[in-house]
C-alpha cells in the first residue's frame, strides 16, 4: 500500500489537534479559562521587566495548539470598586483610579510616599484599568468555582502577590489572590494557598496571617535581602492562624529532581492534614531557569509537575500567574499547565503559523534547556533540614479545624507595624504554647496506645 493513500487533506491536516489525551491521569475536570484581551495591552515603561505583553504572547500559544476546544473560555470585566474594596482600602482604590501621569503633579505632597509609588510600582497610563482586569479575571474564576460551573478555573493574567490592603509591592497593584480567596470563603471551609513563584507569596500570607482558614505556602529564594525580604521558616502566623502560614525558603540553582521532591514531600501533607475545599495555586514563572529575574534552575516540565501533582488530589482549583520576565518561556510555561489541567500533552514542536513565532528561535520548542545557568546551592542536607522543620510545623495542625463561617478572614490590625517588643513578646508566647499543645499530642499518642 503506497504510504500516499494514508495522507490527509491539507484541510483536515490543519485541523488536527497538536496534544495527545494523557492516560496517565482518570480525573477530568471541567476547566475554565479566563481572561480579557485588553489587559496585555498596558505597559508599565520601556526597562521595567513586567511585561504584560507576555499575556497576549501566552493566549495565542494556548490558541495556537487548540486548546480553546477543550475549555470553556469566558471574557471577563473588570472588577468594580466596590469589589476591590472587599480587601483594599477605600482611600488606596480611590488614589489608584485617579492617579495618571497627567494628575501627577495635582496630587497632594506626600501622596506617593504614602501609597509606596515609585520605581518598582510606577504610575503608567491607564494603571488602575489594568489592575481591575486582572483582579476582574480572578473573580470570575473564582465565581465559577462557587457555582459548579468550573473544577479548575485558569487565569493566566492573576497572581499578583505582593500588594498590600494599602499600598502596591513588587509589580503588584491590586492583589486578585486575597479578593478571590475572600470570594470562596463565603462558601468554602477551608481554602489552601500554594505559591510556586520566585518571589515569597509575602501579600498572601498577611492577608490571612491570623485565620485558621486559609493555609498559606509558599516556595521561594530567601536569603534576608532578596525581595521582598521575608519568607523565612519561623514566620508560621500568629493568633488563630498559627501554624496556618508555611514558608520554605531556598537558595540559587535548585534543580528539578530536588524542587519536586521537595515539593510532593511538603504538599501531600499539607493537603491530607488541612482537607482544603479548594486551591488556590499560583504559578509565577519566574522560578524557571534563565528568567532575566529569576536565579532557579528549573525546566518546565519540573514546574509543571508541581501543577500536575496538586491537581491528582481532584480539590478544585483556582490557578493563576504571576511573575515572570522572561515572556517567551513565560508563553511556553502557562501553555504546558494549560494543557496539564486540560489532561492533555502537547507537542513538543511550536506550532507553525502563531504570530511572533520568531520569538522562540532558534530550536522553536515548548521545552528549552533552562537548567545550566546557576551553580545549585541546595546541599541535600540544607534541602533535607527544610523538609524536616516543615513537616514539625504540619504536625501541629492536628486535622483540619472547625469553621465558624462568620469569623474574621482579614486582621483589622496592621501586624507589619509591631515593635520588636512586641515581636519578642509574641514569639515567647508562642513558643509556651507550643510546649503546651507538644505536651498534649504525647498525652494524647499515649491515649491511643493504650487502645492497642
Amino acid at each position: 500500500m503506497s504510504s500516499d493513500t494514508l495522507k490527509f487533506d491539507e484541510k483536515t491536516e490543519a485541523e488536527k489537534p497538536l496534544f495527545d489525551c494523557d492516560f496517565g491521569t482518570s480525573y477530568s475536570p471541567r476547566v475554565s479559562y479566563h481572561f480579557n484581551s485588553k489587559v496585555s495591552q498596558y505597559h508599565y515603561g520601556v526597562k521595567h521587566p513586567m511585561k504584560p505583553f507576555r499575556l497576549m504572547l501566552t493566549d495565542h500559544l494556548v490558541s495556537a495548539y487548540g486548546l480553546h476546544k477543550v475549555m470553556d473560555l469566558y471574557e471577563t470585566r473588570s472588577a468594580t470598586k466596590d469589589e476591590l474594596t472587599k480587601f483594599h482600602s477605600e482611600d488606596y482604590v480611590n488614589f489608584l483610579a485617579k492617579v495618571t501621569p497627567d494628575t501627577l503633579n495635582k496630587l497632594p505632597r506626600g501622596s506617593l510616599e504614602k501609597f509606596n509609588i515609585g520605581d518598582d510600582c510606577p504610575i503608567f497610563q491607564g494603571m488602575f484599568d489594568y489592575a481591575a482586569l486582572y483582579a476582574g479575571a480572578s473573580l470570575d474564576a473564582s465565581r465559577k468555582l462557587l457555582n459548579g460551573q468550573s473544577e479548575i478555573a485558569i487565569n493566566w493574567s492573576g497572581g499578583l502577590h505582593h500588594a498590600k490592603k494599602n499600598n502596591p509591592s513588587g509589580f503588584c497593584y491590586v492583589n486578585d489572590i486575597v479578593l478571590a480567596i475572600v470570594n470562596l470563603l463565603r462558601y468554602h471551609p477551608r481554602v489552601l494557598y500554594i505559591d510556586i513563584d520566585l518571589h515569597h507569596g509575602d501579600g498572601v500570607q498577611e492577608a490571612f496571617y491570623t485565620t485558621d482558614r486559609v493555609f498559606t505556602v509558599s516556595f521561594h529564594k530567601y536569603n534576608g535581602e532578596f525581595f521582598p525580604g521575608t519568607g523565612d521558616l519561623d514566620e508560621i502566623g500568629c493568633s488563630r492562624g498559627k501554624h496556618f502560614a508555611l514558608n520554605v525558603p531556598l537558595q540559587d540553582g535548585i534543580e528539578d529532581d530536588s524542587y519536586i521532591n521537595l515539593f510532593k514531600s511538603i504538599i501531600d501533607p499539607v493537603i491530607t492534614s488541612f482537607r482544603p475545599s479548594v486551591i488556590i495555586q499560583q504559578c509565577g514563572a519566574d522560578s524557571l531557569g534563565h528568567d532575566r529575574l529569576g536565579c532557579f534552575n528549573l525546566n518546565i516540565k519540573a514546574h509543571g509537575e508541581c501543577v500536575r501533582f496538586v491537581k491528582s488530589f481532584g480539590v478544585p482549583m483556582l490557578v493563576v500567574g504571576g511573575g515572570g520576565y522572561t515572556p517567551r518561556n513565560v508563553s511556553r510555561l502557562w501553555t504546558y499547565e494549560t494543557g496539564l489541567l486540560n489532561g492533555v500533552l502537547l507537542q513538543p514542536k511550536l506550532p507553525e503559523g502563531i504570530p511572533f513565532r520568531d520569538w522562540f528561535g532558534p530550536d522553536y520548542s515548548l521545552h528549552p534547556t533552562l537548567d545550566d545557568l546557576y551553580e545549585n546551592k541546595n546541599s541535600k542536607k540544607f534541602l533535607e533540614n527544610i523538609r524536616i522543620r516543615c513537616l514539625e510545623n504540619i504536625k501541629y495542625l492536628q486535622g483540619a479545624p472547625s469553621v465558624r463561617m462568620d469569623a474574621e478572614l482579614i486582621p483589622t490590625q496592621d501586624i507589619t507595624g509591631l515593635t520588636e517588643e512586641e515581636e519578642e513578646l509574641i514569639k515567647e508566647l508562642n513558643v509556651e504554647e507550643d510546649k503546651a499543645r507538644l505536651a498534649q499530642m504525647e498525652k494524647d499518642d499515649f491515649k491511643v496506645g493504650e487502645l492497642y
